[in-house]
């Protein structure tokens, strides 16, 4: 169930609500226009073994990044084999088309920016270029294993998806909180985070809930917030915000 702190700020689970289902891919809309985001949005994205439709992103930019399973994803028919800790980026226009070999299912957590105000309807699997030239802009896949870590006082981040990959619009990171708990503070970006690994707390102002693995949490600009660690190891997150900027640029409170 949804809890929804001070200015806006709103937790959910990965799996809250009802997920809209095409053919293999379920996906469950945490975080968007209809929460009253203005413009990112935070899906759970689970695809069953096989071949999926094919799913033309729209006039934004989405960023997801590979929290279960093993697959070959189709970006334009183009093939990249894909694992846990990877970061994927889908310009605008791009056709995703996913093949899970299996046994189990495959999930992505994706947030759009601008979010479409439309969805479009799936189209036939794209498992072939259609274009014998191979696109001229780096790999739309980054592995976290691969990004170096920048340390920011007791705290480290490492940034997947930027303008280095082809997103000037968007940043994706994964950062590493230690126990403790941080100053309030703000940003002026809107932003989205999915907690991997670790128990807490989403400080909202003066108001606060639990947090643990599998928690999306939405920030609107500018507001004051802190996350918690109240375990005894590594809280780590995943990072979306819009617009693009360094995951080390906050204003205290």
């Amino acid at each position: 169930m949804a809890v929804v702190l001070e200015g806006g700020c709103r937790v959910t689970g990965i799996r809250d609500g009802e997920p809209t289902i095409n053919g293999t891919l379920s996906v469950w809309p945490q975080i968007g226009r209809a929460n009253k985001a203005s413009a990112i949005s935070l899906r759970t994205m689970e695809f069953a073994p096989g071949l999926s439709p094919g799913f033309r992103n729209q006039e934004c930019d989405e960023i997801a990044y590979v929290l279960q399973g093993a697959a070959t994803i189709l970006i334009d028919g183009w093939p990249y084999p894909v694992q846990p800790e990877t970061g994927v980026y889908l310009r605008p226009g791009a056709i995703l088309t996913l093949d899970n070999p299996g046994p189990e299912s495959f999930v992505l957590i994706s947030s759009q920016c601008p979010e479409p105000v439309a969805t479009c309807d799936p189209l036939p699997p794209l498992t072939s270029p259609r274009s014998l030239e191979k696109p001229s802009q780096l790999p739309p896949i980054v592995r976290l294993a691969d990004r170096d870590a920048v340390p920011t006082a007791d705290r480290w981040y490492r940034v997947l998806v930027d303008e280095e990959v082809g997103s000037t619009q968007v940043t994706q990171f994964v950062g590493s909180i230690p126990p403790g708990r941080a100053p309030d503070h703000f940003h002026n970006y809107e932003e989205v985070l999915f907690i991997l690994r670790g128990v807490g707390r989403m400080w909202a102002g003066k108001t606060h809930t639990p947090i643990a693995p599998g928690s999306c949490i939405y920030l609107p600009k500018g507001q004051v917030h802190c996350v918690e660690n109240t375990g005894d190891s590594e809280l780590r997150l995943l990072g979306v915000f819009y617009p693009a900027g360094s995951p080390s640029v906050r204003y205290e409170a």
